[in-house]
């Protein structure tokens, strides 16, 4: 995929959704983003963070906690960021 079309998906995802952190990860350019990996099931990735319940995109599951978020999921699924 072209950088151009993933700038304009991201922006459609950002126009789409409500973010608690104000988008901070697109303002750093997505350098410094949650941690997160992508483990092949569609639209989660595993949350890696040291707190996750404090995300309001978490989803735990046993000892586990998925990421929901449309816009991580997306750079972690497609971009693997």
């Amino acid at each position: 995929m072209k950088k151009e079309e993933d700038k304009k998906i991201i922006e459609e995802i950002m126009a789409g959704m409500h973010c608690p952190k104000n988008f901070v990860y697109a303002e750093s350019g997505f350098d410094i983003l949650c941690k997160a990996r992508d483990f092949g099931l569609d639209n989660y990735l595993e949350c890696l963070e040291s707190d996750p319940q404090s995300c309001s995109f978490t989803l735990p599951f046993g000892n586990v906690f998925f990421c929901q978020c449309p816009l991580r999921v997306y750079l972690g699924e497609k971009l693997k960021k």
